[in-house]
């Protein structure tokens, strides 16, 4: 592909479960379109290790950590200033991510408080144009995690994965003032393939309304 990609969204999101390859997709994207890349820093989080062996006792830490540091990258980008009208930004993540893992991963006065300061926050930053949510099964996730060999990853269970991809389907099925895109990226390989990267990029290239889609390259799922 020598082209240029151009896309009609100022403000792109990419999302998915977690070993999606989110961040891989994103960077395959900017050297097509010299975008400006927004991507989470997870391994900065001093927390995280200890979270995955004991999820209990770390939880708020390792939320308010994500929070924090999610807050501040995008606060510090000026995606909605006229200054950069012609600047397109692509991110590996939405800030709402912190509410929906929040969500699973706290309870009772934990999650109240979490709310309170989630929402202080979330007022004052800029929302994507449109989100692409790459699905994938929780079987092929655990086998990308497995490849991927992140030590502190190793022990997720299928369970933990199914419980965020209900927290995001759950949270699509609200959202009404952007185009949420759901693909269905099982069995494709963006990293190592052309043509399934072109595949995603003609869908990504295309305008769509406010709401849910779904797209898929098979048949048979439940996506038709």
């Amino acid at each position: 592909m020598e082209n240029k990609i151009s896309f009609p969204y100022r403000f792109i999101a990419i999302e998915g479960n977690i070993g999606t390859g989110k961040t891989t997709l994103c960077k395959l994207l900017q050297k097509q379109t010299d975008a400006e890349l927004i991507l989470e820093q997870f391994t900065d989080n001093p927390f995280l290790e200890n979270f995955y062996e004991n999820p209990e006792r770390f939880g708020l830490q390792v939320e308010l950590f994500f929070l924090s540091e999610r807050y501040k990258q995008l606060k510090g980008h000026e995606v909605h200033s006229t200054l950069f009208a012609d600047r397109l930004y692509i991110s590996d993540y939405i800030f709402i991510k912190s509410l929906l893992f929040a969500s699973r991963n706290l309870k009772g006065n934990e999650l109240n408080l979490y709310h309170r300061i989630f929402e202080a926050l979330h007022m004052h930053l800029p929302h994507p144009d449109i989100i692409f949510y790459i699905h994938r099964t929780a079987e092929e996730l655990l086998q990308l995690i497995s490849e991927r060999n992140r030590a502190y990853e190793q022990d997720i269970k299928s369970t933990y994965l199914e419980r965020i991809q209900s927290a995001y389907f759950d949270y699509f099925k609200s959202m009404a003032e952007i185009p949420v895109v759901i693909i269905d990226g099982e069995g494709l390989d963006y990293a190592n393939k052309e043509e399934d990267f072109e595949y995603l990029v003609e869908i990504m290239s295309k305008p769509y309304v406010k709401g849910n889609h779904f797209i898929s390259h098979k048949k048979n799922t439940f996506f038709d």
